[in-house]
């Protein structure tokens, strides 16, 4: 026994002077361990300043990277349209970049002191994420370009994925907004994003930028000007005519500025600087990194049945992380073969010869994996359909909406409901966002 003692005193001391790799951060009910490999964090009473600004930066890259965003995460704070007052380049020089880039955009980017604030602001705090984003521009600019030009939108208009996602497709804000351009369930299903128990539309870059093409092209159409159309994208074009009327009838961004909710009073300038910051970015020794991809360097294939990410990567030795990233639309890593639905396979263009001479045999795996899996692979189910549910003990109407990612005042509109009273066996309608 006192051997033990002995050294579990010694693991014990051990492990108190011993380097912290982790640092534990709890989101909702998730603990998120967060690698510490640069600065050690000694065991003490009190952190440090040092601590205390690595813990800082730490947490503010996670929320930078983290999958779930709020819409306007890439505008973190609004000190960076009234609190900066440092400056990278001096008044002078900014209004005249502005002013050449007004004269070749039909974006209104005349100087303004609260611009040139978020400017400064993202050049002093934000500079180091750019790098990564311009990689990915690579990417996609030249797809949002190519259906901007169909849809007779200023190619400027690419900038606002930026701002709606930081380019990245499967990332979801707390209301619920999706994909690179941040579409809510219903608006999405207004121009036709579908959504399943396997497929996301909104995920997918080329359908969700059409969409925003479609969306972007009527705000325009209702409101003649595309810095309104901007801030209307984001708060709807309701919000966008309170304000004018608010304003005095003006129909210039800055002046019904004062009149916008909060967020979308900080969304235009964000837009703004992004663009002023990709347009001057040598300027300011910011270069990108090398790019994953370009657009050319893929190419599609189509499926003639259910197939999984894992048998398409063990077949033509493809990484799954670059499945994951050419195919975001698929949200278990599975391609469904569905009758009408014509789901096609993304895939670096060096890899498509081999998908289609290992096509059989791909086939053959999928049909070997089906053979042995204990349980069937989740029914394709398309969520904009109507189900009927049946109450068991249990149930309450929150519960329900919960599940199928529906509000419970909707359940009670869809079935006719005068309270939330419910009895077991009955059957309600519901229109499922989810499964």
């Amino acid at each position: 026994m006192r051997l033990f003692l002995f050294f579990l005193l010694i693991s014990i001391s051990a492990f108190a002077h011993k380097k912290k790799d982790a640092l534990l951060i709890l989101q909702g009910d998730t603990v998120i361990a967060t690698k510490i490999d640069t600065v050690e964090i000694k065991n003490q009473d009190f952190f440090t300043d040092n601590d205390l600004k690595v813990i800082d930066s730490l947490l503010v890259d996670y929320k930078f990277s983290s999958p779930l965003i709020d819409t306007l995460e890439y505008v973190l704070d609004d000190k960076d349209v009234i609190g900066n007052t440092i400056k990278v380049l001096t008044t002078d020089l900014l209004k005249e970049r502005l002013s050449n880039l007004n004269d070749n955009t039909p974006f209104n980017l005349a100087y303004n002191p609260a611009l040139e604030k978020v400017i400064n602001s993202y050049l002093l705090y934000r500079k180091k994420y750019y790098p990564a984003l311009m990689a990915k521009a690579k990417y996609y600019f030249p797809m949002f370009e190519q259906y901007l030009d169909q849809y007779d939108i200023p190619l400027e208009m690419k900038y606002l994925a930026i701002v709606e996602s930081a380019l990245r497709p499967k990332v979801r804000s707390r209301v619920g907004a999706s994909g690179l351009w941040q579409f809510m369930y219903g608006t999405g299903k207004q121009f036709d994003l579908k959504l399943s128990s396997y497929v996301d539309e909104r995920f997918d870059p080329v359908k969700a930028t059409v969409a925003a093409c479609k969306y972007l092209s009527q705000l325009y159409g209702v409101l003649g000007d595309w810095d309104l159309a901007l801030a209307a994208y984001n708060s709807g074009p309701g919000n966008v005519s309170k304000a004018i009327k608010r304003s005095g009838g003006y129909k210039n961004y800055w002046n019904i500025r004062p009149f916008l909710p909060n967020e979308t009073a900080g969304y235009v300038p964000a837009f703004y600087a992004t663009m002023y910051i990709f347009e001057y970015a040598k300027h300011h020794q910011i270069y990108s990194e090398l790019p994953k991809f370009f657009k050319f360097q893929t190419d599609t294939v189509r499926v003639k049945r259910t197939i999984s990410f894992d048998q398409i990567s063990e077949t033509i030795n493809v990484d799954e992380e670059v499945l994951i990233f050419l195919n975001p639309a698929y949200k278990l890593n599975i391609i469904p073969f569905v009758v009408g639905r014509d789901y096609a396979l993304r895939l670096p263009s060096a890899k498509v010869i081999d998908f289609l001479d290992k096509e059989k045999e791909l086939y053959a795996l999928a049909d070997a994996d089906d053979a042995k899996r204990e349980k069937p692979l989740p029914r394709y189910f398309e969520m904009d359909k109507r189900i009927r549910y049946k109450v068991k003990s249990g149930d309450y109407l929150g519960k329900i909406a919960n599940k199928f990612g529906v509000r419970v005042s909707s359940i009670k509109s869809w079935n006719r409901l005068k309270n939330s009273n419910l009895k077991i066996g009955q059957r309600l309608y519901i229109y499922p966002k989810r499964i």
